[in-house]
């Protein structure tokens, strides 16, 4: 509710054009989707119509991202992380579920779980209303099955401390249906730490099919 008064108070401005009235005009938003490329979201290296390679081993079985966090994208990202601009959820959504082809109808939406000092900090847990947004747009539905065992922060640490971290903080608090598909959705993948142990952390209880969707992938260091 207050984000819609404050919209129409001060209206955003699209992350690419700067026109009012939306985060993201239609024409920015494609160019985004457009300039997606077909690449292994752990090495990068170019894939055929798949987001992961043959060669790279990870908990997961099939991926999907938008695109480099770069440009328009880490804008949108940035306002909706760092300046409480809530209403990113259901543009970043859409940018999701444009690229996410049909899912089973029983597929549980996973979102990675956020820490409580940043939800105090933001008012909101970013990724828990995204994925409202994808359960709800796609009829499927919403579990937080996945919770954090620490509090740890990853922002400006180094590769082989958020790997530390990323192995200690994830568990299961729900019993799995080894039957049916788990998404994880994130919204930025780095190291690929946090989304590898979280899979792991539901295969351990005894997930068999376990999917990732990433809204930006970004190379460590930069």
């Amino acid at each position: 509710m207050l984000d819609d008064v404050l919209s129409v108070i001060a209206p955003h401005h699209c992350c690419g054009c700067d026109n009012t009235s939306t985060l993201l005009c239609d024409n920015c938003k494609y160019n985004i989707i457009n300039d997606s490329k077909m690449v292994c979201l752990v090495c990068q290296k170019p894939s055929v119509r798949t987001y992961l390679c043959s060669n790279c081993i990870v908990p997961y079985e099939c991926a999907w991202f938008v695109g480099e966090r770069k440009g328009v994208l880490q804008r949108l990202i940035g306002l909706y992380k760092f300046e409480r601009a809530k209403a990113a959820h259901n543009v970043l959504g859409d940018l999701l579920l444009d690229i996410l082809p049909e899912l089973p109808s029983d597929t549980i939406i996973v979102p990675i779980p956020t820490t409580p000092s940043r939800i105090r900090e933001r008012g909101y847990d970013h990724m828990l209303l995204i994925a409202k947004y994808i359960a709800k747009k796609r009829g499927l539905k919403c579990e937080q099955i996945i919770q954090r065992k620490t509090n740890t922060k990853q922002r400006n640490t180094s590769a082989t401390i958020r790997t530390k971290q990323a192995k200690q903080a994830f568990k299961v608090n729900s019993v799995i249906d080894s039957s049916i598909p788990y998404l994880i959705i994130d919204d930025v993948m780095t190291t690929g730490a946090t989304v590898r142990y979280a899979s792991k952390a539901l295969r351990d209880a005894g997930a068999k099919h376990v999917w990732v969707a990433i809204i930006a992938r970004q190379v460590f260091g930069k």
